[in-house]
Formats: C-alpha cells, sequence, structure tokens
C-alpha cells in the first residue's frame, strides 16, 4: 500500500493509534495537530514554573498500549515508564469518614470492612464478580467489534448473559443491590462520570470499570503527556509528517468521497483517505465544511456529555493525606446531577476529584507547592449559555469548601492555578459546547449510539472518544485500531 497517502486530522490517542498502525503497514500519512503539542485532550497546563496533567491522568488496560507499540515495531517499555498504583483513590465524605481502593481486592475488602461492616464487605465481593461477567459478556461484541449491535452482542454473548446486565435499568438502581451503605453506592456511581454521564440515568454495563480497574492502574512517569509524546516521536521517526499548529478548514469531497484536506491558510493536500480525530460533533456542525456535515448524525444539547471546570493548581496543600488519586463527595449526589443534566447549571455543592501529581502510595508530601488538578463536572453549555464570571468564582468556592471540609487546605492565589471552564473546553474542542467525551451514555441504547469508524462520507473516517467504543485513553486507542483497519480493507479493494 505504499502508494497511498491518508492525512490523519488530530494528534489525539484515537489519532495517533491509527497512524502507528498505517504506517507499519506501509500507507504514507500526514498526520495534522491544530495545537503545539500532540495529545488533544492528554494536556498539560503551566502553572507558576510546572506543567501540570490537566486531562486524563492515568493509564488503564495496558495490554492495549503495548499492542500498539508492538505493531508498530517497537516497545512501550522502551518509550514511556508505568508505574503500577497500589492504591486506586483515596475517598473521603468528611474529615473522619475516608476509604482507600486498592488494586488488590482482597486489600479492598478489608478496607471496606473497616469503614460499612463485613456485610458490605461480602457485598463489594459480590459486585467484583459481577463486573466481571459484564465485562466477560461485553469485551468482544461490544468494546473490541467495529460497529456493535444489540443482535450482534445477543448473538456472540447468548440471550441469557445479556438479560444478567439488566439493560433497562440503571447503573444507580443496580448498585442499590449491592451497596446498602450510601457512601459506597456514591463511590461506585461514580463510573458514569467516566464517559462523562449521570449514575441516575446511565446503564448498569458501567459498572466494568470496576473490572478494568482491577486489572491495573498505571501512572506515567513524567506525566501523562509521555504517552502520546512518544507515538508522535515513534511516528515522525518512522516517516510519517507531523505538522503542528496546522488547521484544517475544510475536509474536500468530491463525487461522494472525501479526497483531501483544505488548510486554514488555504493549502491544499490530496489524499485516498481522511482520518477526523476531531470530536464528531465538529463534523455535523459543520466545521469542516458542508459536505462533510452528512458524515455523522448531529446530536442535540441535551445528548452533550459532562463538561468540567478544572483548577490546575501548584501551590502548597496539608491538612489531609493525599494519594495520587483522591475523590471528595458531595452530600447530595442526586443535587448534584440535577442541577448539572437537567437544570444546565453547575451544582452547589460538587464532587472534586483531585489528581496529586507528585504524590505516589505513601502520602508523602513534597516540599513546597505541589502540582494538583482539581476537577468537578460541569454542564456543556460552554457555546450556547456562557457561565458569568460570577458563577465560577461561586464554583471554585464551593469548590475548596468543601476539600476544606474534608480536611484538605490549598494556599491558593490567582498566580498558583489555572481555571479551564466549560468555554475553554468549547475554544479546544469546537462544536461541543465543553462536554469532553462525546454524548452521554444514558439509556440502554446509549451504548450503541456512537458512530463507528467509518463514516457515512466514503473514505472518511473516524476516531477519537467521541466514537466507538467510547472515552477514555485505551478506548480511543482502540477507535484508532478500528479506524486503521478500515482503512486499510477499503484501500485494498482498489
Amino acid at each position: 500500500m505504499a502508494e497511498h497517502h491518508v492525512i490523519v486530522i488530530g494528534a489525539g490517542m484515537g489519532g495517533l493509534a491509527a497512524t502507528l498502525r498505517l504506517t507499519a503497514r506501509g500507507v504514507r500519512v500526514t498526520l495534522l495537530e491544530r495545537s503545539r503539542n500532540p495529545g488533544g485532550k492528554m494536556r498539560e497546563v503551566a502553572v507558576n514554573g510546572a506543567l501540570v496533567d490537566s486531562g486524563p491522568t492515568v493509564v488503564t488496560m495496558r495490554n492495549v498500549f503495548e499492542d500498539l507499540f508492538d505493531a508498530a515495531g517497537s516497545s512501550l517499555a522502551d518509550h514511556v515508564t508505568l508505574r503500577p498504583a497500589e492504591i486506586l483513590a483515596r475517598h473521603a465524605w468528611s474529615a473522619d469518614q475516608r476509604l482507600d481502593l486498592f488494586a488488590d481486592i482482597k486489600r479492598s475488602v478489608d478496607a471496606i470492612g473497616d469503614f460499612a461492616g463485613a456485610r458490605q464487605a461480602a457485598l463489594f465481593r459480590d459486585f467484583c464478580a459481577r463486573s466481571s461477567e459484564m465485562y466477560r459478556t461485553l469485551e468482544r461484541a461490544f468494546i473490541h467489534e467495529a460497529t456493535p449491535t444489540p443482535l450482534s452482542l445477543v448473538l456472540d454473548a447468548g440471550l441469557i448473559p445479556v438479560a444478567r446486565l439488566k439493560p433497562y435499568s440503571t447503573l444507580w438502581d443496580d448498585l442499590g443491590r449491592f451497596f446498602p451503605d450510601p457512601r459506597l453506592r456514591q463511590l461506585f456511581g461514580r463510573y458514569a462520570t467516566y464517559v462523562g454521564s449521570s449514575p441516575f440515568r446511565a446503564p448498569p454495563t458501567l459498572a466494568i470499570v470496576a473490572h478494568v480497574e482491577l486489572g491495573g492502574v498505571w501512572m506515567v512517569e513524567g506525566g501523562i503527556q509521555r504517552l502520546p509524546a512518544a507515538c508522535a516521536t515513534l511516528a515522525a521517526a518512522q516517516g510519517v509528517t507531523v505538522r503542528y499548529g496546522c488547521t484544517v478548514a475544510e475536509v474536500e469531497v468530491k463525487h461522494g468521497r472525501a479526497v483531501g484536506v483544505r488548510l486554514a491558510d488555504g493549502e491544499r493536500i490530496a489524499a485516498d483517505a481522511v482520518l477526523c480525530n476531531a470530536d464528531s460533533a465538529a463534523l455535523a456542525a459543520g466545521r469542516f465544511g458542508r459536505k462533510p456535515r452528512r458524515a455523522v448524525p448531529r446530536h442535540g444539547v441535551k445528548a452533550r456529555s459532562l463538561s468540567a471546570v478544572t483548577f490546575s493548581v501548584n501551590a502548597p496543600a496539608s491538612g489531609f493525606p493525599l494519594v495520587r488519586h483522591n475523590v471528595f463527595f458531595s452530600s447530595d449526589y442526586a443535587a448534584e446531577f440535577d442541577a448539572i443534566f437537567r437544570r444546565g447549571r453547575l451544582p452547589e455543592e460538587p464532587t472534586v476529584y483531585v489528581c496529586a501529581q507528585d504524590r505516589a502510595d505513601d502520602s508523602a508530601a513534597p516540599n513546597g507547592p505541589e502540582r494538583l488538578l482539581c476537577l468537578v463536572n460541569a454542564p456543556p453549555r460552554g457555546d450556547i449559555q456562557p457561565f458569568e464570571p460570577g458563577e465560577i468564582e461561586q464554583c471554585e468556592e464551593n469548590t475548596f469548601n468543601l476539600l476544606a471540609r474534608c480536611g484538605l487546605q490549598v494556599d491558593l492565589t490567582s498566580a498558583r492555578r489555572v481555571i479551564t471552564t466549560p468555554m475553554a473546553f468549547e475554544r479546544l474542542f469546537p462544536a461541543t459546547g465543553g462536554a469532553l467525551y462525546g454524548r452521554t451514555t444514558h439509556g440502554w441504547q446509549g451504548p450503541f449510539r456512537r458512530p463507528g469508524a467509518r463514516s457515512k462520507v466514503p473514505r472518511l473516517y473516524l476516531a477519537g472518544g467521541s466514537v466507538h467504543p467510547g472515552p477514555g485513553v485505551p478506548m480511543a486507542a482502540i477507535s484508532g485500531r478500528m479506524a486503521a483497519e478500515a482503512i486499510l480493507a477499503d484501500l485494498s479493494s482498489t
């Protein structure tokens, strides 16, 4: 296939994974990235002289990345150093209510027993068994197949295992069978937010996150941005033309198929196929021209996933024994998601995720300032109803008041933090309103509503967290594999 040329728009993980696989098969690839660095949502923010991871913060499903580097004729270990996290996360509801979950299920069982009693610990074991069963049911037909449907899932896994998934229920209702302790129901309900959704509307299948995390959570030495940077470096070394600061104004379509791109400066680049690693909403909204709009169905504002307000911090912190990953829970989870998804407002008391980038499992605090990412969920209205400055200021006050209530004090000044709002995420990822996970995964059909690798415009393909199999670093890499496979199959037929 040396004679074929593919343009990849966007150096996020999906685009990078497809690029490495395509070039390994002899396809000439040009990778175009609007920003100055690869990674997409895997970004770093400069704060007070330090770079703070301000997007995804961990790697799961390590085998996905080992397979990617193997396919490119290299080795993951030669490019990045991954360290396993023994403590998956430290959770807090108040200054005296804390619970650690561990990569070792026995340690988690013991911790939950101490926290909520022996019966709850036994039910947690039952929940983990159900999560593993769900994963086995879904893995091949849904995660690794290019275009899953309810029928293909039943044909692959069987009707009875699929019925056990309770697809017409919700994650929240299903968790009630395993977690009579409301704090633990809240903790595991948070898995819905991993795909930008509400636990009160998402299907029970999102409980598979528990199984995935027990398979290993990995921290990237030097920051998670090292992973996409390594992919881009390897791609360039293997002959890929990588161009940063390069904005694509239009995907050109002639005779009904994609034939190349036109850049913002007027330059045209011809290609046999185009892979778009931008959010699929940007295609549907016409951000890449009028003709490619039909490539994917346009979903409404109400179908958008969560956005966020993030505080990238480089400041002294004290009073709470932070580990790498920490979650501080609001006192009313239902009110939090009602505010976001029904009323389109920032919650009065948000749940706060804190990634303490300079910490490990031993909780040892650095001397002086440390790098923290503090994230709260927000409605994706950055393009239709921007938040007033006062709303963001109130959100900041509510966020750090909750942390203080749980015992964490952060010495903040304006020079020690950078705030990213849904409006800023809209500028970074146009036509999304700031939604960070594509569309929501609400209702039993939610997991099947994402577009697949092949768009409705021939020779225009899709990858990234907004398409199948969904958001998250490993899922985006899998989407890149699916896109590469589709491109290779279609190019080989001509």
